[in-house]
């Protein structure tokens, strides 16, 4: 059973006048969508405005998003000139992204770089790595790391250098590793909250106002694999 966020349970990994970052849980979505889910954003400033007693409406601007079964750090910016700011470092790819994953199958090598050409499908929402550029394709790169083999599954650390769509997940997939609980990617069975084992661990980027540099890390799901590692 999954718990999504609330504005009572909502973990906050760093707050100031311009940011706010949380940890996204399983089957929160980050933006409302067709679902009429209630998104993330939106409990995040019910969260800002009872906690800061804000009259009318609190802005918030989202900045990127997660996978909705995907877990861990989300950055909202809380004024305008922050978005601004932040739109910049992340299409610029100025930030450095670290993900944790579980997957059954050992990698071929310890540590890789991979390179595919993604081809998005809309119609099932799903995109496919191809090793040759492809009409419509987009090239995607990561590096990942085996940092633990527990008695079935491996844990591997991936550093993004492209942020394509589902990339970590199919290029995984494209080796022959599958996350954990990613049926739409290959993996054999679904997790019991319906997420898969792929979580933001950690981001790091220069403060869109004062400069400084930030580096966030997320606490992984209380869950026995996670706990694992």
């Amino acid at each position: 059973m999954k718990i999504v966020s609330t504005k009572e349970n909502l973990q906050v990994l760093h707050e100031d006048n311009h940011i706010i970052v949380v940890n996204k849980r399983v089957g929160d979505i980050v933006q409302g969508d067709k679902t009429g889910d209630k998104p993330l954003s939106e409990v995040v400033k019910e969260y800002i405005k009872e906690k800061y007693n804000k009259p009318g409406e609190v802005f918030l601007g989202v900045v990127h998003r997660l996978d909705r079964p995907t877990t861990g750090i989300v950055v909202f910016a809380r004024t305008s000139k922050a978005l601004t700011r932040l739109n910049e470092l992340f299409s610029n790819r100025e930030t450095k992204k670290t993900y944790w994953a579980v997957v059954k199958n050992k990698p071929p090598k310890t540590e890789d770089t991979l390179v595919h050409y993604l081809k998005r499908n809309e119609k099932n929402n799903t995109s496919k790595a191809h090793l040759k550029e492809v009409p419509g394709s987009k090239k995607a790169s990561l590096d990942y790391t085996i940092i633990k083999e527990l008695d079935h599954y491996f844990a591997l650390e991936i550093n993004l250098h492209t942020g394509r769509h589902h990339q970590i997940r199919a290029q995984l997939a494209a080796i022959g590793c599958p996350i954990k609980g990613d049926l739409k990617y290959g993996f054999d069975r679904s997790n019991p909250d319906g997420g898969i084992h792929l979580h933001a661990r950690k981001l790091v980027f220069i403060h869109p106002v004062n400069k400084e540099t930030l580096e966030i890390t997320a606490p992984t799901p209380k869950d026995v694999i996670w706990n694992l590692i």
